[in-house]
């Protein structure tokens, strides 16, 4: 049994050790007839290995590695085959451009650029080239060229190149957009922007030297930021029909890894929690989930989770959420039911848009949060949620959005139930509420959660035998003399009922003896609350000391 390529970028790694591979060289036939094109996919869909299987069919340098691809589809087609192993290829991937600062972030780019000159290390003592080009060559090597220099530093080695082995440059330049992506959380857009404007313009625009260039990313960031006067460039995105399957697992494919390693068993699972993205017509599951799931299968147990969660990316989603208005709340509250929602979908975009609602499901179609369920006009999609992977992700990201909501309210609120004070204590829970989504007040324990992660600061408990039953929730005090709190909990059929939930869960306070309990323990002074939820409403009912005594 074949071992999973979990990880695995690199072309040759995978074949030689003979991983599980699903044959995407389709991919080569398709770039074949373009100059210069951009590949859009979510992240963790194969864009690396991709671009790494593109270097080592195209590669002059990887003459003795044209065995890789015996046996694969590409093998079969003979005018393809005439480009194998032809060219000088740059092969570069900007992935790891993360950096907080912009100057952090030209020193990892000369790195780059240094390891792409060692790669070529014949071209410092090339004869075809001027003293002068070869100096220049042996200043990217050393990371000691200066910026205007380095911003022209593809189009140079790529020129360098043709003169050296008389054969155009292929330019391969993986996730492209990451540097943008760090540039814009981190307060550097604009210079990076003003820096990769001028790499990719020289590189692919005005190179005469270039045989194509091959570019991937997450997103399609719009031609006016980084893309200027390219009129060669076409884009494939999602959208796309083009190279749509090459891309993720498609159904058939994901049914053959199952089949290769005794899971077909979990055909369903894996399509509800994998599946749902549509790459133009073709249907399509997250590769990287999948073969994490398929992994876990053989070595544990066939059991779900949200992989791709942790696989980075989700901080720019959660300062979406965090800074979303009430418009775009209520929407993901449709979301979250499994609904679909219609939005305008922008093909092209600069980061600094998305600061705009409207643009931000775009972003999250693109990068593979959500997903087209149908068209309903040009440019006009209807949205949902892909898989209950994704699903997962969004609960947990409003869950620390949600919780530090709370954080930033439970003093209010505990002081308020402290004083005696219902009505400002229901104030400031309701303003709390209204600030969820539906998806969670729906679950039966997410209000008892709820208060316990509000008064969690207040030595909490629930659950504890008192009196003569179990309250849901005490605030114990760590001095006998001061103040503590009982709060039953209780979750109202209706918006009418709620006010009659909320006294009866105060009556039961009082006649399950709950406070009584503490008295006899030696406490001098508790206030009990009967608090009822409705969706996103609550209703506080107090039950003070005078109150127990005289009904007692």
């Amino acid at each position: 049994m074949k071992m999973l390529p979990i990880g695995i970028e690199n072309f040759k790694e995978l074949i030689d050790n003979k991983y599980y591979y699903v044959d995407k060289t389709a991919l080569i036939k398709d770039v074949s007839s373009e100059k210069v094109a951009l590949y859009t996919r979510p992240r963790r869909f194969g864009k690396t290995l991709n671009m790494s299987m593109l270097y080592y069919f195209f590669s002059n340098k990887e003459k003795e590695n044209s065995y890789l691809f015996n046996g694969l589809e590409i093998s079969k087609d003979k005018e393809a085959c005439k480009h194998q192993n032809q060219y000088p290829v740059l092969f570069l991937t900007l992935k790891d451009m993360k950096r907080n600062h912009f100057e952090a972030q030209i020193d990892k780019f000369k790195s780059i650029i240094s390891m792409l000159v060692d790669q070529y290390a014949e071209l410092l003592d090339s004869p075809k080239l001027r003293e002068s080009e070869r100096k220049l060559l042996s200043q990217y090597l050393n990371e000691a060229a200066p910026v205007n220099k380095l911003m022209d530093a593809l189009f140079n080695i790529s020129v360098f190149l043709e003169k050296h082995y008389e054969q155009k440059t292929i330019v391969l330049i993986d996730e492209y957009d990451v540097p943008l992506q760090s540039a814009y959380l981190n307060g550097y857009y604009d210079e990076m922007i003003e820096f990769l404007r001028n790499v990719f313009s020289t590189a692919l625009k005005t190179n005469d030297a270039l045989g194509k260039g091959i570019l991937t990313g997450c997103l399609r960031i719009a031609k006016e930021s980084v893309f200027t006067g390219l009129n060669n460039f076409n884009v494939y995105s999602i959208l796309q029909r083009k190279s749509s399957s090459c891309f993720g697992f498609t159904s058939e494919e994901t049914k053959e890894l199952l089949e290769s390693y005794d899971m077909i068993s979990c055909e369903a699972t894996v399509k509800e929690w994998y599946d749902g993205y549509l790459f133009n017509q073709t249907e399509v599951y997250n590769p990287w989930s999948v073969l994490k799931y398929v992994k876990k299968g053989m070595e544990e147990s066939p059991v779900p989770e949200s992989f791709w969660a942790n696989t980075s990316g989700n901080e720019i989603i959660y300062r979406y959420i965090q800074q979303g208005t009430a418009q775009m709340k209520a929407e993901f509250d449709e979301l979250m039911k499994g609904n679909a929602i219609e939005k305008n979908i922008k093909s092209e975009l600069t980061y600094r848009e998305m600061d705009d609602i409207d643009n931000i499901y775009s972003f999250l179609l693109f990068t593979g949060y959500l997903k087209i369920e149908k068209s309903s006009d040009l440019y006009r999609y209807y949205l949902k949620i892909p898989n209950k992977e994704i699903e997962m992700i969004y609960v947990q990201i409003f869950s620390q959005w949600f919780d530090a909501v709370i954080k930033k309210n439970s003093t209010s609120f505990y002081t308020a139930l402290y004083k005696g004070d219902e009505e400002e204590a229901r104030k400031v829970l309701n303003a709390i509420l209204f600030q969820s989504i539906s998806y969670f007040d729906a679950k039966e324990d997410f209000y008892h959660g709820f208060l316990t992660g509000m008064l969690q600061e207040f030595h909490v408990i629930s659950n504890r035998e008192s009196g003569m039953g179990r309250f849901d929730l005490a605030v114990i005090p760590d001095d006998f003399s001061k103040r503590g709190l009982i709060i039953e909990c209780k979750h109202a059929a209706s918006l009418r009922s709620l006010k009659a939930e909320s006294e009866a869960a105060a009556e039961q306070i009082r006649e399950k003896q709950y406070i009584e309990g503490y008295l006899a323990d030696g406490y001098t002074d508790f206030i009990g609350y009967g608090i009822a939820f409705y969706k996103k409403s609550c209703y506080i009912t107090k039950l003070n000391m005078k109150q127990i005594k005289e009904k007692n």
